[in-house]
């Protein structure tokens, strides 16, 4: 499936969201991450994302079955073209 995150932390805290979401997502924008997942990737990042985030911060997952209900148009250069091969 293809995720997109996006959060609102605390200032001092952001970067540790930033982090987490790496491991699992490309960072695209400022408090955005997007990328493909399996279905356990998913559960483990949710999981992590629960265990981290405060009751006044939130983290928005909007996932897509497959990227073909993507439809993206990039301004400029894009962020995803630095995308690690794996």
């Amino acid at each position: 499936m293809y995720v997109i995150a996006v959060y609102d932390m605390e200032a001092d805290r952001t970067q540790l969201m930033l982090s987490l979401l790496r491991r699992y997502l490309t960072h695209v924008q400022n408090s955005v991450c997007e990328g493909e997942l399996t279905e356990a990737q998913y559960a483990v990042l949710t999981e992590k994302i629960d265990e981290t985030v405060k009751p006044h911060e939130s983290v928005i997952l909007y996932r897509l079955r497959d990227d073909n209900w993507l439809d993206r148009h990039i301004y400029g250069a894009d962020p995803m073209d630095d995308h690690r091969l794996i």
